[in-house]
């Protein structure tokens, strides 16, 4: 996750630094080795970190000064913050074949909407938020990623049963069933968006 998010993380942080303003601590739900929320704690040093992935994973992450590493299952809890973020995350394997990996990008609807519910649980309902940084395929407008998106989505088709790119309208069902009553959709210089979701 850590080579996308040398990418991605900076664009975010120049593009809607906006985002991160008025939270004190920030859960990064399926953080892998800690790399983007080391990113994000270092840029807003006012932000308590905690990296959340599976036990096996966040057992052999190096120690980040401001990060606490939280091992458990996302389907059963989220540690709770005044954020949970998602973002997609490209890595490569061993063989040097590119995978993506995310939490609401591999998995169908039924699953994120459960994830969603979980991060809704962690965040406080008067100043929580979770923010997803993720690809939003719009239908209506084409610009220069407009095709790396749609490659994404193919790419998910390939490797997972249910997983998919989102348009703005899907994001905003499953962002609704799990009981989301309002986001906003912020474009960066990446193929991902910033998606804020309320309670």
């Amino acid at each position: 996750m850590a080579c996308d998010a040398r990418v991605v993380v900076p664009a975010m942080i120049c593009g809607c630094h906006e985002v991160f303003e008025g939270l004190s601590s920030l859960v990064d739900v399926g953080g892998g080795n800690g790399t983007t929320v080391k990113m994000l704690v270092k840029a807003f040093p006012w932000l308590q970190g905690i990296n959340f992935d599976l036990p096996h994973v966040v057992s052999v992450a190096a120690e980040i000064g401001g990060v606490e590493h939280v091992g458990d299952d996302t389907f059963e809890s989220v540690p709770k913050a005044d954020a949970a973020f998602l973002m997609v995350s490209m890595v490569c394997n061993e063989n040097g074949v590119l995978n993506q990996l995310t939490f609401v990008h591999d998995w169908g609807d039924n699953e994120c909407i459960q994830i969603l519910i979980k991060c809704g649980e962690a965040i406080p309902e008067d100043k929580g938020k979770v923010i997803i940084v993720d690809a939003v395929i719009e239908e209506a407008e084409i610009d220069k990623l407009t095709d790396a998106r749609l490659a994404l989505d193919m790419v998910m088709m390939a490797h997972t049963n249910t997983g998919k790119e989102r348009n703005l309208k899907e994001w905003g069902f499953i962002l609704g069933e799990a009981a989301f009553s309002r986001h906003t959709v912020k474009t960066i210089r990446a193929v991902q968006s910033v998606i804020e979701a309320f309670p």
